[in-house]
């Protein structure tokens, strides 16, 4: 077998694997799906039924009345594009200092960056959760997006990498035609790194979409719950009804698929791409 042929079997075997392992990770998503298009007698009977009949479209339309979905909705909206905002202003902005800039201290300061990376979430909760309330604003959205702005550490360390792979001779070269420091990482290093902050964009899109423990947290009031809430919510007065629940769950998962959908190739290029063309 030449070494052409051998390529060949090796990339079609790889395939076989990979849609393999991906036919295994849809079957709960599929089956969640069928499950919100069926009728109650059809959920638990045996041998399992993946298609549904008849079609119970109004598992839907029933499942929004029980609770105030497009409020949850636009609740979850918002705090989610703000905090997704926060995170793409602040973070590469201390990434790019981190990777380019130097001054006194950064090295220190990373450390303490990649060590907070380390400390559970359960360790920071109760004096997040006083600060926030000596501030006046649990029971408000706020503390759900005002950290954002701030940076996270996770994100500033993926694109720290990503921006140490950037050339210096970029900066220099525009420091040559007079380009001041916000202006090369605005008009230069910015652009290039677009990938690596779209993807970033889309971890916290996806963290703060499914964010439960937060808003459980800090939210009081139900009108400004969001759809994680509102599912335990829906789970907790009509959990009996499956297929009520699995339309809620398929209606909150949908969006993050499409949006993934649509930023894929972006999303793999932010993880992978270490230089420029």
């Amino acid at each position: 077998m030449d070494a052409t042929m051998k390529k060949k079997v090796s990339r079609y075997s790889a395939h076989i694997v990979l849609i393999t392992a991906s036919i295994f990770f849809m079957i709960p998503f599929v089956w969640m799906v069928s499950t919100s298009l069926k009728p109650l007698t059809q959920i638990f009977s045996f041998p399992p039924e993946w298609i549904p009949k008849p079609v119970e479209w109004s598992n839907y339309t029933n499942a929004m009345s029980y609770i105030p979905f497009f409020t949850y909705l636009k609740n979850t909206l918002v705090i989610t594009f703000v905090s997704t905002i926060g995170v793409v202003i602040s973070c590469p902005l201390v990434a790019y200092s981190f990777a380019k800039l130097r001054w006194p201290g950064r090295n220190i300061l990373f450390i303490i960056t990649i060590g907070v990376m380390m400390i559970p979430g359960q360790v920071t909760m109760i004096p997040l959760f006083l600060l926030f309330e000596k501030l006046g604003m649990v029971g408000t959205p706020y503390p759900l997006v005002i950290p954002a702005f701030f940076g996270v550490p996770f994100y500033i360390f993926l694109l720290r990498q990503f921006f140490m792979g950037l050339p210096d001779s970029l900066r220099e070269a525009a420091k040559i035609d007079g380009a001041g420091e916000f202006r090369i990482y605005w008009q230069i290093m910015l652009p290039l790194a677009k990938p690596a902050v779209l993807a970033v964009g889309l971890f916290q899109f996806m963290a703060s979409w499914t964010d439960f423990l937060g808003p459980l947290l800090y939210l009081t009031d139900s009108l400004q719950y969001t759809l994680s809430l509102g599912l335990q919510q829906f789970q907790s007065q009509k959990g009996s009804e499956w297929g009520l629940m699995m339309a809620v769950s398929t209606m909150m998962t949908v969006p993050v698929i499409i949006l993934f959908f649509f930023l894929q190739k972006t999303f793999i290029k932010g993880i992978t791409f270490s230089g420029i063309k």
